[in-house]
């Protein structure tokens, strides 16, 4: 499994599993990161893709001085089950 990568050019975090590519879409206005939704393809789902690509993604927005708004149900349920996040909140 390849490392996941912010790819600002598309405005999502990406990660390549195989042939296979899962991504969370955002858009940034001044400081704040609107998760809008996360795809995983079929083929990866139950493996934790998602999950490992949000925690980064969530890593690099803690990094850049961001705040969240989890617009996308799978990135709003990932903080709510990961309190350690939660203060990345707008």
């Amino acid at each position: 499994m390849d490392t996941p990568r912010n790819n600002k050019s598309h405005h999502r975090y990406e990660l390549q599993v195989g042939d296979h590519l899962a991504f969370a879409d955002y858009r940034i206005d001044g400081d704040v990161i609107t998760f809008t939704h996360t795809i995983v393809p079929e083929k990866l789902e139950g493996q934790g893709v998602a999950s490992r690509l949000i925690a980064f993604a969530l890593a690099d927005v803690r990094e850049r001085g961001l705040k969240v708004i989890p617009q996308c149900s799978f990135v709003r349920g990932y903080i709510d089950r990961h309190p350690e996040w939660q203060d990345l909140l707008a």
